[in-house]
């Protein structure tokens, strides 16, 4: 019976350490929300498009703590931080939201 309970202690012990072990590994692409390169020639490809700028725009949201960074690929050769923060998903104006041929957000901190 003891050497039941201490395997079992064990177990639990091992599959906590293997949670923790996948979230440390979660946090490292947090904020990444598509996956994309740079390609030889400049330019950024994600889901089949090609873009030619890729954007860090920052600044602070109305009434928020803090600051916020908003990461595009854009064919659109600017982006404000309104524009950005609205088509990130927090607008609910169709308006305010990118075709994917102009910009795709890919990162959000």
């Amino acid at each position: 019976m003891k050497r039941f309970i201490i395997c079992l202690l064990g177990l639990i012990l091992l599959l906590n350490m293997a949670c923790c072990a996948k979230k440390e590994e979660n946090k490292a692409d947090e904020g990444r929300l598509k996956t994309y390169s740079e390609l030889s020639n400049g330019t950024y490809s994600c889901d089949e498009h090609i873009y030619k700028y890729r954007f860090e725009i920052s600044g602070r949201m109305p009434n928020a703590a803090k600051n916020s960074t908003f990461v595009y690929l854009s064919n659109l050769p600017e982006i404000s931080f309104e524009q950005a923060w609205k088509a990130s998903g927090l607008s609910s104006s169709l308006d305010d939201y990118f075709s994917e041929e102009d910009a795709i957000l890919v990162e959000r901190r």
